[in-house]
């Protein structure tokens, strides 16, 4: 056989993308190609005096790892594995390196030949990776605890705002009721004229607590939106039913056009921002009318609330969904209202995802607008709202009422109330003195009890107990200061009445002669 020249073998190795070694016995090197220059910094005559033991850390030849360490050049090494392992350059720096071996057999003698790759970019990446994948924990981890620490904070909030809420309206509560008891009372015209005006201020204080109030409760996220099919002619009822009057005592129109579409969005916030829109195109119109409609646009439903008032100017029209900004009012003027209502509105329509856009002039009036997405062809009836019944004129013997309220202030503000309109009331504070008083006394026939009670209890909690004593068609009024989505989603019946605080008292009497009339002690009304 041709034997192959020393100097084609010799660039054959050199041309190796690897550095290539050959060790005798004792680890000693034969050989090295030029890629081994190039990874250690030795020369190849340099390369040559060396031995195995000298191109790895101290570290490594001491612990017995390397071939010729115990005088066997493959001793301790896996022939033919990548074994990872660390190499030293001529200048002592260290770097990560992968060796594999084979053993080269002659009948004279045995010789071991290394390749060894330089695996600085691997180990590199592989860092890189590794410490990647730790901030990627971490930053989840930090995201998590954002997350964790928001939801505490927004259920905090929400705690807050539905204690502030209840708290906040309790003494406004007690003065309205206490107002309507001397306006029963008093007969001296000067004092008619002082309590006809601390009404005034307490409806100004009412209303602009429940404006800062929905604020913020929109702010704080404490307020989400449970979208779902709904007939917007239901919807429109509602609210004409609510406003006609109003309307009709400043001498104005109020139309609603026949709709049939259905659609799909939160019903009670879309009430609510159609509630605003309404109020805000009465109080800034003295003639004509205003005219409620839905319109498919689009794709979409819009509805329109438009008005014959006095407009908006251009340069205003920017700034009227700010809080406190209202049309035509200086700052320091007597006003009606405090302009928070189209504030709420945009609060609101941007929770829904929703666009309120306005189209006016001065002088030719206003039409405000809101999209909603369409709903499925047929959507369940909505329950029907808590309206004001109509009095019902009928003479009453002293019916007996059982008042559940843990506000001292409240409970007496209402028992003088109804004590003065010929009721006679038990007045208690909580759930276990209510059952007693259900027990003791058979002849009960209407429940007031406040939502939030002491100690976690709930007016819910009352009506079913007392209903479990006295009878499922017992009249009972629920009156609470929380406008959050559990009210919203409370079971009704024909005998419960639901109002928010603070009670308009004639509103309140007036329940309490309907409920008698339809529950079951009817004979209590001569």
């Amino acid at each position: 056989m041709r034997s192959i020249p020393p100097e084609l073998a010799q660039e054959a190795l050199d041309a190796a993308p690897d550095a290539l070694i050959i060790l005798d016995e004792q680890g000693g090197i034969l050989f090295a190609n030029r890629q081994t220059s190039a990874l250690f910094g030795f020369s190849r005559e340099e390369i040559r005096r060396q031995r195995f033991a000298q191109l790895v850390p101290g570290r490594v030849a001491a612990g017995g790892r390397g071939p010729g360490s115990s005088g066997d050049a493959a001793d301790g090494w896996v022939l033919g594995s990548g074994i990872e392992t660390f190499a030293q350059r001529r200048d002592g720096s260290e770097f990560p390196v992968e060796i594999r071996l084979s053993v080269l057999e002659a009948s004279e003698c045995r010789l071991t030949a290394a390749a060894i790759r330089d695996i600085s970019d691997h180990k590199r990446a592989e860092t890189e990776l590794i410490v990647a994948r730790v901030l990627a924990e971490q930053a989840q981890a930090a995201a998590d605890a954002a997350r964790s620490s928001a939801d505490r904070a927004n259920l905090a909030k929400g705690r807050f705002l539905a204690t502030a809420s209840h708290d906040l309206r309790q003494p406004l509560q007690a003065l309205a009721l206490l107002n309507r008891t001397l306006r029963t009372l008093v007969r001296e015209p000067a004092a008619l004229g002082a309590l006809a005006q601390q009404e005034q201020t307490i409806r100004a204080m009412s209303r602009l607590m429940n404006a800062l109030l929905d604020i913020s409760k929109l702010e704080s996220g404490a307020i989400k939106p449970e979208p779902t099919d709904f007939a917007l002619e239901a919807l429109f009822a509602e609210l004409h039913a609510e406003f006609a009057a109003v309307a009709a005592e400043k001498g104005l129109g109020l139309r609603f056009e026949e709709v049939r579409a259905v659609a799909h969005s939160d019903p009670s916030l879309v009430e609510e921002i159609l509630r605003n829109l309404i109020s805000n195109a009465i109080k800034y119109t003295e003639r004509g009318g205003i005219t409620v409609r839905a319109v498919q646009e689009r794709g979409v439903l819009r509805l329109d609330v438009s008005d014959t008032g006095v407009g908006i100017a251009p340069e205003q029209l920017g700034l009227i969904f700010e809080e406190f900004f209202q049309v035509g009012v200086s700052p320091n003027a007597a006003r009606e209202g405090y302009g928070l209502g189209l504030s709420i509105v945009q609060r609101i329509a941007k929770l829904l995802g929703a666009a309120v856009t306005v189209r006016s002039a001065p002088g030719e009036g206003s039409t405000f607008s809101l999209t909603v997405p369409f709903g499925a062809s047929r959507a369940p009836t909505r329950a029907a709202v808590n309206a004001a019944p109509a009095p019902v004129h009928r003479r009453l013997r002293r019916a007996r009422v059982l008042l559940v309220e843990d506000d001292v202030a409240v409970r007496s503000a209402t028992q003088l109330l109804l004590s003065v309109e010929g009721y006679e009331v038990t007045a208690v504070a909580g759930l276990a003195d209510a059952v007693r008083a259900a027990r003791e006394d058979s002849g009960l026939c209407l429940l007031i009890t406040d939502y939030h009670l002491g100690a976690g209890e709930t007016g819910l909690q009352v009506i079913e107990a007392v209903r479990a004593i006295l009878g499922p068609q017992l009249g009972a009024v629920l009156v609470t200061g929380d406008t959050s989505s559990v009210i919203r989603h409370l079971r009704r019946d024909e005998c419960l009445r639901i109002v928010s605080k603070p009670v308009d008292a004639d509103e309140l009497l007036g329940m309490l002669q309907a409920l008698l009339v339809t529950g079951s002690d009817a004979d209590a009304v001569a």
